[in-house]
């Protein structure tokens, strides 16, 4: 199965209530914390990734609504 990275942020908190949104929808995902910011105390970033056949629908759940 391959992941593929949607988003990626600087508080790790946003990544997982992405996730959460994406589960209400039955759509699979992982947390994932990068960068060296959680080794300096500096926050933790994270991305989040989805399988690569949802990609499309979980972009489009996490989009901002057109005016």
């Amino acid at each position: 199965m391959s992941w593929i990275t949607i988003r990626t942020t600087s508080a790790r908190w946003e990544a997982e209530l992405m996730q959460q949104i994406l589960s209400a929808y039955d759509i699979p995902s992982r947390v994932l914390d990068i960068g060296l910011g959680i080794y300096c105390g500096q926050g933790s970033q994270a991305a989040l990734q989805v399988r690569s056949w949802d990609q499309w629908t979980a972009l489009l759940l996490l989009s901002s609504p057109e005016d």
